[in-house]
């Protein structure tokens, strides 16, 4: 079944700096992500409850500005997921910006997904 683009915002309260780590780093992603991340080149294996690892690759990212995957299980597609960090021009408020792919009729499910995720980040950064 095909997946189609969804899009997520969230507001965040910390320096960029310090966000990247958390999104581009084995390090940091284990911090939120994931149970256990391992990182070998571009390719991050991730794992949770003691389960296999799924594996991940990096496939373009900007220093303090994104990071994008593609799962193994979505090559040869255009599917991928991507964390942009985004700060306005006027207020500078930071915001994380989320691109995922989903199937019809699992968009309320990916978004709680992500909306977990992200509060469980604000708590390991201390910006909950």
């Amino acid at each position: 079944m095909a997946k189609h683009k969804v899009h997520y915002e969230f507001p965040m309260h910390c320096l960029s700096e310090i966000l990247y780590e958390y999104l581009a780093t084995a390090e940091g992603l284990s911090e939120w992500f994931a149970d256990e991340v391992t990182e070998k080149g571009d390719d991050f294996f991730f794992s949770w409850g003691g389960g296999p690892a799924e594996k991940a690759t990096l496939i373009r990212y900007k220093p303090e500005g994104f990071v994008r995957f593609r799962w193994e299980e979505d090559e040869g597609t255009k599917n991928f997921f991507e964390m942009t960090i985004v700060i306005d021009d006027i207020t500078e408020d930071l915001a994380l910006n989320i691109t995922d792919f989903c199937e019809d009729g699992d968009e309320d499910e990916n978004a709680m997904y992500w909306e977990n995720l992200i509060e469980n980040l604000r708590i390991k950064l201390g910006a909950a």
